[in-house]
Parts: C-alpha cells; structure tokens; sequence
C-alpha cells in the first residue's frame, strides 16, 4: 500500500514530527487543525464559528490535495476549550456536514497548543466507500 504524506509546511511538523495529512491506499487521515493561517495568523479571534468554519475550510483544501473531499470523510474529532459553545461549534461542522453526517466527537480539553485557539479538528476520509 502506497502512502503519501502532505505537508502545509507549517514550522511544527518538523520540530513535531507530523505530517497535515497522511493517504495510505483509500483512507486520508488529517492531523489535528487550527485555526491559524499561513502565516502563522490566528483566523476568527474570539469566535468559536468563525474557528470552526476556517479549520473545516483548511481540512476541505487539504483533503482535496490528496484527493478526496468532504463528502470522503467518515469521522471527525472537535477538541475544544469550552464545551458551553458547543452550539457555535456545531453550527460551523453542520453547514459543512448535514448531508454527510460522519461520526464526531467534541471533548472538551484543558488547553491547545495556544490559548487562542478555541477548537482543533482531526478528520478522517475513506474513498470509494
């Protein structure tokens, strides 16, 4: 089984050791996301949807690298800092996934790798299933 790995190039996959995402045969796994841009920018401040929308935007690109799409994907995993604003959260992953409905989880977590970022998504994608 053929596996590529993908790259944002972001500073921490080598100091880490990760990769964004991983394609071994049909299965795309993404690594945990946030909401930060290309340069190194918080994206939506303070708002828990904004966050969401922009992480889930960023997995779609990335998904659409290795070839899949968000109709690929089969789980998703919300890490957030404040499970009250679940509403906000789930609004942004339910415009992305009300027709799709993969699995989900949203655990609250005692921090991120920065404390403004509110929510970190991992997502896992299947093709041709």
């Amino acid at each position: 089984m053929e596996r590529i790995n993908y790259s944002s190039g972001a500073k921490w996959e080598d100091l880490v050791g990760y990769s964004r995402a991983v394609r071994a045969g049909n299965l795309v796994e993404v690594t945990g996301t946030v909401a930060v841009n290309e340069n190194n920018e918080l994206v939506g401040g303070d708002d828990a949807y904004a966050q969401t929308k922009y992480i889930l935007e960023k997995i779609e690109r990335v998904l659409a690298n290795a070839g899949a799409s968000m109709k690929d994907v089969i789980r998703t995993r919300m890490f957030v800092t404040d499970i009250s604003r679940w509403e906000e959260y789930g609004k942004a992953h339910g415009e992305f996934f009300r027709e799709i409905k993969p699995c989900t989880s949203m655990i609250e977590v005692k921090g991120l790798i920065g404390p403004e970022y509110l929510i970190e998504i991992e997502a896992t994608a299947m093709l041709n299933c």
